[in-house]
């Protein structure tokens, strides 16, 4: 085997040729394994609540997952509305409905979204979402690789009401382009 290039070998057939998909290549060295894990249970207080009755919990921040990626549970109160269409030039955001009904926006249509159901936005997809019936729902959010997104959902709702050229800038300082 050499490094990089892995090829699969066939012991019934004699035949050597290139996986369909190959792993990175490797970023943890060691031997043993290393004991660092960040666990968070199911009861923790959330860390933001926004006036418009969601509630954000801090799953894995850009800082816990070295940059990897950024997973958010959003709880949505009933009629609570989520951002506009945009896009992200450096980041792919995809939603899993956790409860109720989220209203999402692919890019061509609004989808209503319920328990299970997955959306994936590569980056530079047009999305949208928000929460229209009269019930809470829950969903995840799931940014790869992980932004420092904690910045922006603390802020966005005070940015957006002093709107301008600061809510501007705002939002290009965090990779989120509205289109109206």
């Amino acid at each position: 085997m050499t490094t990089g290039s892995v090829r699969v070998h066939n012991a019934v057939t004699d035949e050597t040729k290139e996986p369909i998909m190959s792993y990175p290549e490797p970023r943890y060295l060691g031997e043993n394994g290393e004991v660092n894990a960040v666990y968070r249970p199911v009861d923790s207080t959330p860390e933001l609540d926004s006036p418009t009755g969601n509630r954000t919990h801090y799953l894995a921040t850009h800082a816990t997952t070295g940059g990897e990626f950024g997973l958010y549970r959003v709880d949505m109160g009933p009629r609570s509305p989520g951002p506009s269409t945009h896009f992200h030039r450096s980041i792919s955001e995809s939603f899993f409905i956790l409860s109720g009904a989220v209203q999402l926006y692919d890019g061509d249509r609004w989808i209503t979204a319920r328990s299970g159901d997955f959306l994936y936005v590569p980056v530079g997809g047009l999305h949208a979402f928000k929460n229209d019936s009269d019930d809470p729902a829950s969903l995840l959010l799931l940014f790869a690789p992980g932004a420092p997104r904690e910045e922006y959902f603390e802020q966005v709702a005070e940015m957006t009401r002093r709107g301008g050229k600061e809510l501007e800038e705002f939002r290009i300082r965090h990779d989120s382009f509205f289109v109206d």
